[in-house]
């Protein structure tokens, strides 16, 4: 046959690999029949495209045999096409119809899809997380955990009790107890809400019902841990090690004792470097009133270092159109050059696990090591509200305060970063 010519739609072949890219497209559709599978046929459109189909009587014996589609060469393979083509042909002769089959399992895969663990948690954040203050660290920390254990392309209904136990056992090992209570109270959640909105087929109970946190991760303490000075100056040094965006922004938690979130979403606009002035907007402060952080000529110099972009985000790594998001591998280079920095004095040094927020409790036992500084004041600087009627009848925003004692933490920080007479000096004079 030549190689242009069309070929018959009754052309019978046993088709190959080599056969289907062989066959060439006519001015009408036809198709080539395949020997080894009945009813098994190539069809080939003008456009050259080769669609495997099935000629077969779909609704029983009386039914007049149609052309169902099974699927496009080579998306499909030949052997896949002959496998398929025989399934259909079984489920014919049992009486069903593999369309109505196909489409079941259609459903049911899109059942799945919509059940996965990540896909639950994409649903959990927009619905729930997304208005919450901590709602972002909540879902990337779920997030991490889905990506850590594979959970997230698995049924939320697969996922055990043993499993949870299991990750959170893991970081109770490590040490990190704070974290081992607040992941798994992450998941109980996320499974509570799962299961309240009554969509997730097969999900009736949560695998965190029957763990206890005290039984499994042990009490739950108040975190005390602080940072001594050779563990602060070690920080600062690393710090400056990191480069931008986690360097500066762990030295600004060193200067301000903000949180952790007020410092890494932090934005351009909310700076007056002229007045030096910080103003925190409410919605994203815990107490849902903005704060006002008067500025260091420490912190306005960390500031000035930082690269701008067309963004109003300090920390970001896409050119300042959103906040960094991920710290837990710019926390363990962190802590890598704590360590380096520590043995430079000490072969031996060891650092005792901390957290980013031990930071923010190291510059607020800090400031009450500096005399002339209320307690209130103290509070105050880190963000916390006025205690009981205060907030009510003491509407002063006490920014002179404030700045005294961020400027005279700014020094003492100095002398512990640089223990120089100097420095010494400096500190009595803010004192």
């Amino acid at each position: 046959m030549g190689a242009n010519m069309p070929i018959a739609s009754t052309d019978k072949r046993t088709l190959t690999d080599r056969t289907l890219k062989s066959l060439k497209p006519a001015d009408k559709p036809f198709d080539v029949r395949d020997l080894e599978v009945r009813g098994l046929r190539v069809r080939v459109m003008p456009s050259g495209q080769r669609s495997f189909v099935l000629l077969a009587r779909y609704g029983g014996k009386h039914s007049a045999p149609t052309r169902r589609a099974l699927g496009v060469y080579d998306d499909m393979s030949l052997e896949e096409a002959r496998e398929e083509a025989r399934r259909w042909k079984k489920l014919i002769k049992n009486g069903k119809d593999p369309a109505a089959i196909k489409e079941r399992e259609r459903v049911e895969r899109e059942r799945e899809q919509k059940n996965t663990f990540r896909a639950v948690l994409a649903a959990y954040n927009k619905d729930k997380l997304e208005d919450l203050r901590r709602g972002r660290e909540v879902n990337r920390d779920l997030e991490k955990l889905a990506e850590d254990t594979g959970w997230g392309g698995r049924p939320i209904t697969e996922i055990t009790a043993l499993e949870v136990r299991d990750v959170i056992k893991q970081y109770k090992v490590q040490g990190k107890i704070h974290h081992a209570h607040n992941l798994l109270g992450y998941i109980r959640r996320l499974y509570n809400w799962a299961i309240d909105q009554q969509v997730y087929a097969g999900l009736e109970t949560s695998p965190c019902d029957r763990l206890k946190p005290k039984a499994i991760i042990g009490e739950k303490r108040l975190r005390n841990r602080v940072l001594n000075d050779a563990e602060l100056r070690a920080a600062w040094v690393a710090a400056g090690k990191l480069g931008y965006a986690y360097g500066p922004l762990f030295k600004l938690l060193m200067l301000t004792g903000a949180r952790k979130s007020e410092v890494a979403e932090a934005r351009w606009s909310e700076f007056d470097l002229v007045k030096k002035l910080w103003t925190i907007p409410a919605e994203r402060m815990k107490a849902d009133a903005a704060h006002i952080v008067p500025l260091s000529d420490d912190v306005v110099a960390v500031l000035k270092s930082l690269p701008r972009s067309d963004g109003d985000c300090l920390f970001s790594v896409n050119g300042g159109r959103n906040p960094v998001a991920g710290f837990s591998a710019a926390k363990d280079r962190f802590d890598a050059e704590i360590v380096k920095a520590l043995r430079e004095s000490d072969p031996k040094a060891k650092l005792p696990y901390f957290v980013i927020h031990d930071i923010r409790r190291t510059v607020r036992t800090g400031l009450s090591a500096i005399p002339n500084i209320s307690d209130l004041v103290r509070e105050l600087v880190i963000g916390h509200t006025k205690p009981g009627l205060h907030k009510v009848y003491d509407q002063y925003a006490y920014l002179d305060e404030k700045r005294f004692a961020l400027d005279a933490w700014a020094t003492r920080l100095r002398a512990i970063i640089n223990p120089t007479s100097a420095n010494v000096v400096e500190l009595r004079a803010a004192q």
